[in-house]
């Protein structure tokens, strides 16, 4: 799968993660490997970020379902690591150290579960970031699953997970001064968390 992302200086040095490393325990199976319209939940979120990044990885559990279509997609698989506590701060960190070293400058990170989200939203972000962090939000507050990290803020992430912490994500990227980037329709950011969430989206597409 190759990226279709804009070549400018901006967005070459922009790489992106799909967080797919959740249980999904209300979905009651692995929601990153459901299927929406033909595609499953993990490669709509791949697609999009490639549209505004230079190469997009997913973070995924090993032996998952997940993984083997990331794999069969192409895509890098990132791991989280032995001893961070489980949640998407983990993957953030795991992403960061990727893009470090792939000299990127920062790094885009989205859900797997919310296939809706507009598509200017990392062109947008990436834009308001500036040399920082940016999160979107909405009328119901902060979506910080959607979000762009430097990857100089590496240390600090590293730092708020010792000894197995995992803080807020929102928390986190505002004690990083992140820019919050004001999306019109909260829809668009709606999650799927159960099957019912998956078929209510999916009758959107007839």
């Amino acid at each position: 799968m190759t990226s279709t992302a804009e070549h400018s200086p901006l967005h070459d040095s922009v790489l992106g993660l799909v967080l797919a490393g959740g249980r999904s325990v209300r979905f009651e199976g692995e929601k990153a490997a459901a299927d929406l319209a033909g595609r499953p939940l993990i490669i709509w979120a791949a697609n999009r970020l490639q549209r505004s990044c230079a190469r997009v990885a997913a973070n995924v559990r090993r032996g998952s379902a997940s993984e083997g279509i990331a794999q069969a997609a192409g895509l890098p698989l990132l791991y989280d690591l032995p001893g961070d506590a489980l949640g998407p701060l983990a993957g953030v960190k795991v992403g960061l150290m990727w893009a470090r070293d792939q000299s990127a400058r920062a790094l885009a990170v989205s859900p797997c579960d919310a296939p809706l989200l507009p598509e200017d939203l990392f062109s947008r972000l990436i834009a308001a970031a500036g040399s920082g962090a940016a999160l979107a939000e909405t009328a119901d507050g902060a979506q910080p699953l959607c979000a762009l990290w430097p990857v100089s803020v590496l240390p600090q992430l590293t730092e708020a997970l010792q000894d197995g912490n995992h803080p807020p994500t929102w928390r986190l990227l505002q004690s990083l001064g992140a820019t919050r980037v004001r999306f019109a329709e909260a829809l668009d950011f709606a999650n799927i968390n159960t099957r019912a969430d998956l078929a209510a989206i999916a009758a959107r597409f007839g």
